[in-house]
């Protein structure tokens, strides 16, 4: 018989969850938190089905890896040095198996194995959607990475290729817009990975910490492109008052996406890439972009505020992107 939240009651869901967090963490409402004096980074990312995730794409292991991975994205686009721990708040019916929830945890679980930081604590309530709020605590390093940081002449510098998250989404969906489309596997493999389970960009802010040539201050713009690439550039510039001109010839393509209706429309604008979208002076690009092969320049900042461009004609840059609260 599958036990569901209802069979387990609150008292023996938390029993079980305990298991996941530090001895005695979650014995307590609040967790105490000891760590030598330090600026801290603190993010909270909420999760819904439906909007989010959902049983047709994500497995519930895969649902906990990315609820976290939303989370550390943001600490590492603001320039963390450390993870320390997350809380996590989880709302659910009362007919949500066990055995959905134990994955979630294990999905959490594996993601912090690797990136560091532990279980903290929560809590847990009935609703009548499945719901996963997690808060994130990191140590601040030597730069701050801020979307106000952002100067005219920098280079903006991407981590990554865009638009796999989103043809990943297509493919579990079966999508019939990608019928008569010829993908490599090993394409369709990487797209749909990096859609269930996506990596924070933690290295490639450590290699982009480790090249800062001498002669240059902290400073550098960041965010993370979990919303869209264009939409994360477009913060950067209005958050520093300027603007920005893009090349075509430079997005970050895929290695076998052909060119095609989907492409560039999912690469500016399909959302959960969680790469870091940098302006830097261009020595500390370059230095980046040596040093990390998969990272690559798209574009310049300029002091047109808030007007982003393409390079070859000057025409304006338009792509949807994810809003919340977007009437569906």
């Amino acid at each position: 018989m599958t036990q569901t939240l209802a069979d387990l009651g609150e008292a023996e869901l938390l029993r079980r969850l305990a298991r996941f967090a530090p001895p005695g963490q979650l014995d307590d409402d609040t967790a105490q938190l000891q760590q030598p004096s330090a600026d801290l980074l603190i993010n909270t990312d909420v999760l819904v089905e439906s909007i989010h995730f959902s049983d047709a794409t994500t497995a519930s292991a895969d649902v906990g890896w990315r609820a976290v991975a939303a989370n550390l994205s943001d600490l590492a686009a603001s320039g963390v040095d450390q993870i320390l721990g997350i809380t996590v708040g989880l709302v659910a019916p009362g007919h949500t198996p066990w055995s959905w929830v134990e994955g979630v945890y294990r999905g959490i679980d594996s993601l912090l194995e690797v990136s560091g930081g532990v279980l903290l604590g929560g809590d847990c309530s009935q609703g009548p959607v499945r719901m996963i709020s997690i808060t994130a605590i990191g140590t601040l390093g030597p730069l701050r990475l801020h979307r106000s940081q952002a100067r005219p002449g920098d280079w903006i510098v991407v981590s990554g290729a865009h638009g796999l998250s989103r043809l990943g989404l297509a493919l579990l969906l079966e999508d019939p817009s990608l019928l008569g489309v010829t993908l490599p596997s090993a394409l369709k493999e990487q797209a749909i990975r990096q859609h269930q389970r996506p990596q924070p960009k933690l290295d490639a802010l450590k290699m982009l910490v480790t090249c800062k040539p001498e002669e240059l201050p902290w400073r550098a713009g960041g965010t993370d492109s979990s919303d869209g690439l264009l939409q994360a550039i477009d913060c950067l510039c209005r958050s520093s008052g300027c603007g920005a001109v893009l090349d075509k010839t430079k997005l970050p393509q895929a290695c076998g996406w052909p060119d095609g209706p989907h492409w560039q429309r999912w690469c500016l604008s399909g959302g959960e890439d969680f790469e870091l979208v940098v302006t830097l002076p261009p020595g500390w690009a370059k230095a980046w972009i040596d040093l990390q092969p998969s990272s690559r320049e798209v574009g310049v900042i300029t002091d047109q505020a808030e007007t982003i461009v393409w390079s070859d004609d000057n025409a304006p840059v338009v792509s949807e992107g994810f809003a919340h609260y977007r009437a569906s």
